[in-house]
């Protein structure tokens, strides 16, 4: 059983509440700001085994940004767009003036865009598993049924009678086969809703993951590459299944300070399978940073 060793906390972006995590086990409660900014579709305590480990040398931010905004009324989608300008607000209402950021899959992207476009100057980037589709697919019209993750996230189960069924069928499935057991366990307790009528549901529903990934349609990031400043480092798994729409070695080589590691024996959710490795990567990185 993993206890919570953090603070819930709250930022108002815009008028609205953005919830964050909030870790500090710095020995004197003075470190750098590094945040960390989840994959589409999933709670921000996943990344709990990954920000204890940092946050023995940072102070650990994680924000859950997906849940804030309504779908824009004419796209029916959440721009990727609009979750960057609202990240930057985020770290502008926070005073982090040069954070240390890290991005899984969607907050990747989102990490940046922030950078590229929304003007913040983070002192360095890990992009996890980015969605950088191949360029030619922003130019597609997709409908849900097209995209290539939209059109899996809207096919998701989402009802189980009891914990008991639900813990059986994640078990059950090939994508959570490789998942830390610490990690599962918190997204049997963080990332479901239960009702005493209507039993066991996912918070972040598969018709709001779809809108979720529907949006990161609306912004190409390829032409952002070539003016993204920090020192960025592009990790993919070797074994990821996002292989066939991204090219993550050739964004990498776009970027002015880009570097590109592939991880063995890991997909595209690489916190969930490997969160040791994963806050090892992290440190070691930004630990390199500093010494140059």
């Amino acid at each position: 059983m993993i206890k919570a060793a953090y603070e819930l906390l709250k930022q108002k972006i815009d008028n609205v509440d953005m919830p964050y995590l909030y870790y500090d086990n710095t020995p004197d409660g003075h470190g750098q700001s590094l945040i960390l900014l989840h994959a589409t579709g999933f709670p921000p305590q996943l990344w709990h085994p990954v920000a204890m480990q940092l946050s023995e040398v940072y102070r650990v931010i994680v924000p859950f940004y997906t849940d804030h905004r309504e779908p824009d009324a004419d796209s029916g989608t959440i721009s990727w767009m609009s979750l960057a300008k609202d990240f930057e607000e985020f770290c502008r209402g926070l005073n982090m003036k040069r954070p240390l950021v890290v991005g899984h899959s969607m907050g990747a992207n989102i990490a940046v865009i922030s950078e590229a476009v929304c003007g913040l100057k983070p002192a360095a980037l890990i992009l996890i598993e980015p969605i950088f589709l191949i360029p030619e697919l922003y130019g597609i019209p997709f409908t849900v049924e097209d995209h290539p993750f939209a059109s899996k996230s809207i096919k998701r189960i989402d009802h189980w009678r009891d914990e008991e069924e639900l813990s059986g069928y994640l078990k059950s499935r090939p994508l959570f086969k490789r998942w830390d057991h610490n990690v599962l366990e918190l997204y049997i307790r963080y990332g479901y809703k239960s009702t005493p009528d209507e039993g066991i549901h996912l918070i972040c529903s598969p018709q709001r993951e779809a809108i979720l990934f529907m949006g990161g349609m609306s912004y190409n990031p390829w032409p952002l590459f070539p003016g993204i400043e920090s020192p960025v480092l592009v990790l993919e798994g070797e074994e990821s299944e996002n292989q066939n729409y991204v090219q993550l070695k050739k964004a990498s080589s776009q970027m002015p300070q880009g570097s590109y590691r592939q991880l063995k024996e890991a997909g595209h959710l690489i916190p969930m399978e490997k969160p040791r490795e994963t806050a090892n990567i992290i440190l070691d990185y930004l630990g390199n940073l500093i010494k140059k």
